[in-house]
């Protein structure tokens, strides 16, 4: 989904006239306590390119005819330092009513202050029914402060032609498949696979697959998960796959863009959200109709593998003064009639997994919300954005993918994400 899948600052904010200061998080009274739930001005901000206008007016309309003498104006808001902005609006007087904010990014914002604890609203929003890769990241410490809204995450994307070339049928659906057709494709000047040697988020999907996680917390303290077992035997598969092209192993999907290096047509498959295929036919028109989607194939054929899921929760500061019609904002937009009209209009994933047969005509969202179905986040931690700003991952794969002995870099790489897990902000 655009920037959001790999960027923390994604961000909706929904904001009401007259707002009072905000107060610290952790009420427990729930949205819609007490508050005025008449009429009332409602300005919305909305990020550029997050859902396109045309849903948007429909949005409001919809709402508008709803809730009689309630007005939506919607305004959209730039990316470049969203993030900061978040922080200042639940530290500030003027906040906003509802936030949208990158699913791993709620307990950051959480942590900051003046954020509603919505558990009480779960079971009226379908909570049972939410993917777990947006439900997970928004519950702090047993209180649901995220409400998920939509997600995207990878799948693979390949080359029908050079599948075809090579006999295969069928896309793959264990690991083991995966393997023997990536190695039959790795031919004749072909690359089986372009995947390159920094690709954490995939990495972490093997990772989860196997049991482990890149930190877990215990007794209040976080540990970093890449000296394990689990961590080991998912990046001998990570560095088994990787072989079967030519990736570079020092950096990431972005150093050189991997899509431009699909178009080239010798590339037969990459790990992409569904999206990367409009770049790829943007760089090489005659691949049109030649593109493929699958899902990441899992350990066993039962189930796609785990991926990493991103996208946006929706949260409401506690300072509104209208908290019921808030609420009745995140109801809307985290309903069924929108969650499947944004789903088919944006090619997004819905919150709810029973939703997924929205995607059915779309072959690239339809392995999506496929592989949603085992979505995980990033571990549930305010100081999360630390570990990523020095990546210890990215790190720790290119040592291993260059000859390092994995027990001694995984050893070195859980030392640097404990101790940015837990310093004190």
């Amino acid at each position: 989904m655009r920037s959001r899948l790999l960027s923390g600052a994604a961000a909706l904010l929904i904001s009401i006239s007259g707002l009072t200061g905000l107060t610290a998080c952790g009420s427990s009274s729930g949205s819609g306590s007490g508050d005025d739930a008449g009429p009332a001005r409602l300005t919305v901000w909305i990020m550029r390119d997050s859902v396109a206008a045309p849903v948007l007016k429909a949005f409001t309309a919809d709402f508008e005819k709803a809730h009689p003498g309630t007005t939506l104006d919607i305004q959209i808001q730039e990316w470049d330092g969203i993030g900061a902005k978040i922080v200042s609006a639940l530290a500030g007087n003027d906040a906003p009513d509802v936030i949208e904010v990158g699913n791993t990014q709620v307990a950051q914002y959480a942590a900051s202050g003046g954020v509603d604890d919505l558990t009480g609203k779960v079971a009226d929003l379908h909570g049972s029914d939410w993917i777990p890769g947006l439900a997970e990241p928004g519950k702090i410490d047993g209180k649901q402060y995220g409400i998920p809204w939509y997600a995207a995450n990878r799948v693979v994307i390949y080359n029908k032609d050079l599948f075809a070339k090579a006999g295969i049928t069928a896309p793959p659906k264990t690991r083991a498949e995966w393997i023997t057709d990536t190695t039959k494709l790795d031919t004749g000047g072909n690359q089986g696979i372009y995947l390159p040697g920094q690709s954490w988020y995939t990495y972490a999907g093997f990772l989860w697959d196997e049991g482990g996680d890149l930190a877990t917390k215990s007794g209040g303290t976080w540990s970093g998960g890449l000296d394990t077992p689990q961590a080991r035997a998912a990046t001998a598969f990570y560095r088994q796959l990787q072989a079967l092209g030519q990736g570079p192993k020092d950096s990431d999907e972005a150093k050189p863009l991997q899509a431009n290096a699909f178009a080239k047509g010798d590339v037969a498959q990459i790990i992409s959200t569904p999206g990367g295929a409009a770049a790829i036919t943007e760089a090489d028109p005659a691949l049109k109709g030649k593109l493929g989607f699958f899902p990441i194939p899992g350990k066993t054929a039962d189930r796609p593998g785990a991926v990493f899921t991103g996208g946006s929760d929706l949260v409401i500061p506690q300072a509104s003064r209208h908290q019921a019609m808030a609420y009745q904002v995140v109801k809307a937009l985290a309903g069924t009639t929108w969650q499947t009209r944004i789903a088919k209009a944006m090619s997004y994933v819905p919150n709810r997994t029973s939703l997924a047969g929205v995607l059915k005509g779309d072959p690239g969202a339809s392995a999506m919300a496929a592989g949603a179905a085992d979505g995980h986040a990033t571990p549930n931690s305010p100081n999360w954005a630390a570990v990523e700003a020095d990546n210890p991952i990215k790190q720790y794969l290119t040592q291993v993918l260059t000859g390092a002995d994995p027990a001694k870099a995984g050893r070195t790489a859980s030392e640097a994400i404990t101790k940015a897990l837990n310093t004190s902000s």
